[in-house]
């Protein structure tokens, strides 16, 4: 295929929609009620995503069919942030940040008849974070006010005149260029988040201060909590994450980070003691409701008020790993008014080994904000099961745990909105658009497949993914007798195998593409991802490598055992994976190549350096090559103690690193391996990466050139960790099937 096929068939994947969220709202009728999506879709030529939101009226009758009422268009959200409907759905909230402007950020609050726009001018706060980790932006039940999270107000610097830099206060000075550290990657230049509240009806902004700590907490996924007995005044609960004493790591992605929830009391609005300032005169005290917990997000309270049920990946932070499997705990709210460290309940706890089919135990990347059915009880959230992502309904009295998508489906599931006793969820495949099914509860979950408008793509590529099929394998350990003392560690990982359905048994197996993810304790799942469906439609199969040994969804034991065993038992996993495809006659050996992107990218240049003959070609996007180097440079250097040395064995953390510490590092390097790589490597690297800067990736690129190895890089200049700026993904994965192509012989 040339260039500018290739390049019109990737447009036409980087186009499909996408479904972001969903709400439900109830209506007069028992049998209906209407749904609203927000759904993306990527533009190239602006290079951004546009936002969009699509409503549909749902009508249901017990035990019978289910009828979707479309709106014939959606409704465009330009320049959109965030979208936020109010608990009745008879309000909405767009929340817009500017850059460069003397306003920081607009709220457009929506109601029946009438539009409300309110500017809010730097001096009173930044802009809002939207991001969905300190994202925290929360309707009170009265829908009068809003609490949210946003940058605090840029503090005075002093301004040059004809005598120099002007003193504004001789006490407490600071200078143009005063260096103050940030929460690392993807927050690189924002200031500190802050808690604010703004008056639905009046655009009044008050500024919760958060004292008492005894530290600079990070503030952020603020909620309203149900009022106390016999008290008028309202309070805010949110999480607040712990800096260490020396410095402050990088919070994206790393739930290994200390964090507790906190109790303050929301502005009165009515005092004239509370300014419109983040600076208010009256300062309250917060309190810490999870002391003795490490971990403590995601809080959301039952419908009653009773319960406050929140997620903790103490595992995580007693651990060192970035990420690891999760605990759901929950707080009974005081009836008495009395707030303080509270007793925390567990509700389902970490799952150490979990047996042959059964739940693994939890690991959810977010939480709905209203995920509760009519019994109050019981919550609906999304969680990785081995290689396929699930939905699970969880009793918080009983402890409970059920998985309520369909038993035969080997898709993956993200439930979306949760209505009464109804569910909206999407359900792709590697080889399947997303699609939204409907579930309801007719003393079983039954579910529907719903036609919309959201779910299509090309005819094209319609034809291409139905020639597609995929199945999960289950690969054996090789190396069973190092890892007696963990059971989790022994059992089997899985690999999603990605093939043409018309290639005969008799044909020579079609050019494989072995794709690594991240982390290393994330988990590809078998859903639709754009760019693999390309690679996919080129003419390659897939194997996408589950090393369960450190990945998310298998239980704790076996994603524990890889913590001080990176760049060996890893590769080793997928070196095995490789023989028992090869060994079926669904790999040619000669036709073989592998793509890994950040642990990923470390994984790739591992395997071309210990396994040379291996590979027809490589492609790495922003990898880790080289420890030491990434110790120095990134905004999360104790990752390199906590996977080198593992958990248990792990010194404390010091910027000071010893020679024998910096020699560990660099052996469990691929730097370690250079002076062995043959393979034809192309490099994709985000310039603006802070968690693995593109100065690793450069060094071990110009080391395979000075040895004679072909090798490409491309620097994208305004990218992060990430490389997701539409033009800049585009670019990247048109790049790697250009590259694959190439070297496929």
């Amino acid at each position: 295929m040339d260039h500018d096929a290739m390049s019109k068939l990737l447009q036409e994947f980087t186009t499909i929609p996408t479904i972001d969220k969903a709400w439900t709202f109830e209506s007069e009728s028992e049998d209906a009620y209407t749904a609203m999506f927000l759904i993306s879709q990527t533009d190239l030529l602006s290079n951004n995503r546009r936002k969009s939101i699509l409503s549909t009226h749902i009508s249901r009758k017990i035990g019978s069919s289910v009828s979707f009422d479309w709106a014939p268009f959606p409704t465009e959200m330009t320049g959109v942030s965030a979208v936020v409907p109010s608990p009745s759905g008879s309000k909405l909230l767009l929340v817009r940040n500017f850059e460069g402007e003397h306003s920081s950020a607009c709220f457009e609050i929506w109601g029946p008849s009438q539009l409300k726009e309110f500017r809010v001018p730097r001096s009173i706060h930044g802009p809002v974070y939207t991001d969905g980790w300190l994202e925290g932006i929360s309707w009170n039940s009265n829908e009068t006010f809003i609490a949210y999270v946003a940058e605090a107000p840029d503090l005075a610097k002093p301004a040059f005149n004809t005598f120099g830099l002007k003193k504004e206060d001789h006490n407490s000075w600071k200078g143009q260029g005063d260096w103050e550290e940030d929460w690392g990657e993807t927050y690189s230049g924002k200031k500190q988040p802050a808690i604010f509240v703004i008056d639905v009806n009046s655009g009044e902004i008050c500024g919760v201060a958060v004292t008492g700590a005894g530290r600079e907490l990070c503030v952020g996924q603020v909620v309203w909590a149900p009022p106390l007995d016999g008290k008028q005044q309202q309070h805010l609960v949110f999480v607040g994450w712990w800096p260490s004493d020396t410095r402050k790591f990088g919070i994206k992605y790393c739930y290994n980070r200390p964090c507790s929830l906190y109790a303050v009391e929301a502005p009165s609005f009515e005092s004239d003691s509370i300014t419109k300032r983040s600076d208010a005169a009256k300062v309250p005290l917060i309190i810490e409701l999870t002391h003795g917990l490490n971990s403590a997000f995601f809080p959301r309270f039952s419908p009653d008020g009773k319960s406050l049920v929140f997620l903790s990946a103490k595992t995580s932070v007693d651990s060192g790993a970035h990420s690891a499997t999760q605990s759901l705990h929950k707080i009974e709210w005081p009836s008495n008014g009395k707030l303080g460290p509270l007793k925390v309940a567990d509700v389902v706890p970490v799952i150490m080994c979990p047996e042959n089919g059964c739940f693994p135990g939890l690991y959810c990347s977010s939480l709905l904000c209203n995920p509760w059915l009519s019994d109050g009880h019981t919550m609906f959230l999304s969680s990785a099961w081995g290689s396929v992502q699930t939905i699970l309904s969880v009793n918080i009295l009983s402890g409970n745990v059920s998985r309520i998508t369909p038993n035969d489906s080997r898709s993956s599931w993200d439930v979306l909105a949760v209505g009464s006793d109804n569910v909206i969820s999407v359900c792709s495949s590697p080889v399947s658009i997303p699609e939204i099914k409907y579930g309801s509860l007719v003393g079983k979950w039954r579910w529907w497949d719903v036609s919309s408008p959201i779910s299509k793509c090309s005819d094209k590529v319609s034809l291409l993914l139905a020639s597609q099929q995929f199945d999960i394998l289950s690969i054996p350990v090789r190396d069973v007798s190092e890892n007696l003392a963990k059971a989790g560690a022994c059992k089997p990982f899985e690999a999603i195998y990605v093939s043409s359905r018309h290639r005969k048994s008799s044909e020579s197996p079609d050019p494989l593409v072995v794709f690594l993810h991240g982390g290393p304790h994330t988990v590809s799942l078998a859903s639709f991802s754009k760019s693999l469906a390309f690679l996919s439609s080129l003419g390659y199969s897939l194997l996408i490598v589950n090393y369960s040994r450190g990945s998310l969804g298998f239980g704790e034991e076996a994603l524990q055992s890889l913590l001080g065993n990176i760049g060996s038992q890893d590769v080793r996993d997928v070196l095995t994976a490789l023989d028992a495809v090869i060994d079926k006659g669904l790999a040619d050996p000669s036709k073989i190549f592998v793509l890994g992107g950040s642990h990923g990218g470390f994984f790739t240049t591992h395997l071309i350096g210990q396994a040379p003959e291996m590979f027809a070609a490589a492609a790495t996007r922003n990898p880790l090559c080289n420890i030491p180097l990434l110790f120095g440079t990134s905004d999360i250097p104790d990752w390199c103690f906590a996977e080198v040395f593992g958990g248990e064995r792990r010194p404390t953390f010091t910027e000071s690193r010893c020679a024998e510490h910096l020699a560990l590092f660099y052996s469990k390097s691929p730097i370690a391996h250079v002076s062995k790589v043959k393979t034809p490597t192309i490099f994709l690297l985000g310039a603006r990466d802070i968690r693995l800067p593109m100065c690793n990736g450069i060094q071990f690129a110009r080391a395979l050139r000075e040895r004679g190895v072909e090798t490409k890089v491309i620097v994208f200049p305004n990218d992060e960790h990430s490389i997701d700026r539409p033009q800049s993904d585009y670019e990247s994965y048109l790049n790697i099937g250009m590259w694959f192509n190439k070297h496929c012989k």
